[in-house]
């Protein structure tokens, strides 16, 4: 089967399920916050291995996300999606899905190798994934809260600062440095040190 008939069965069969049951296609909201999807797993899945990946994923609805439109975790080798895409179109679930895709796609690639969250691997990976200049960030009309960041970061040799919701939980270090002198790898002396709020953050 062609990548390209792929994408269109992957299409029909998901306005069939909108269609013929919408109740089955609304946002469920269940005892547990995640809820998995055997349809689009096995349709990321096809898609990684159009593309090479040995990578085994699986897709997951969560009713808790609000602003979010997809997560993918690389340690669980899961992609969770919004249940709000669901609103917006069939085309919107698979595009957010594919562009999560790309990050697992992205990190898998890159082996050890630490990469960008939206870098030129990620860029490389979504123009495989048939989604080429696709943005970092979504424009989904979800609403947004602005949630203020307490917690200031800086590095000791560059001096960018790093701001956070909530503080690091373990040892993190610039990337920019360690890419520019240690060949990407971690390093104590880029390591982020806390440091008080800058002042137009403070105001």
């Amino acid at each position: 089967m062609s990548y390209r008939q792929l994408l269109l069965d992957f299409g029909r069969s998901v306005m069939r399920r909108v269609q013929s049951s919408p109740e089955e296609f609304e946002p469920r909201r269940p005892r547990k916050r995640l809820v998995l999807d055997p349809l689009l797993g096995d349709f990321a899945n096809q898609l990684l291995r159009a593309n090479g990946s040995r990578l085994d994923v699986r897709v997951f609805w969560n009713p808790s996300l609000k602003t979010t439109a997809g997560i993918a975790v690389w340690q669980d080798r899961i992609v969770v999606l919004n249940p709000k895409l669901q609103e917006v179109s069939a085309a919107e679930v698979q595009r957010t899905l594919r562009h999560e895709l790309a990050h697992l796609l992205a990190k898998e690639r890159a082996g050890r190798r630490r990469i960008e969250a939206h870098g030129p691997e990620w860029r490389a990976a979504c123009a495989d994934l048939e989604i080429p200049g696709e943005a970092r960030c979504h424009d989904l009309p979800f609403k947004r809260r602005k949630i203020a960041r307490r917690f200031f970061y800086a590095c000791p040799a560059c001096q960018s600062i790093l701001a956070r919701v909530r503080p690091l939980r373990r040892k993190s270090a610039c990337l920019k440095c360690c890419r520019r002198h240690n060949s990407g790898r971690y390093h104590e002396r880029f390591r982020f040190r806390p440091v008080e709020a800058p002042a137009e953050a403070a105001a």
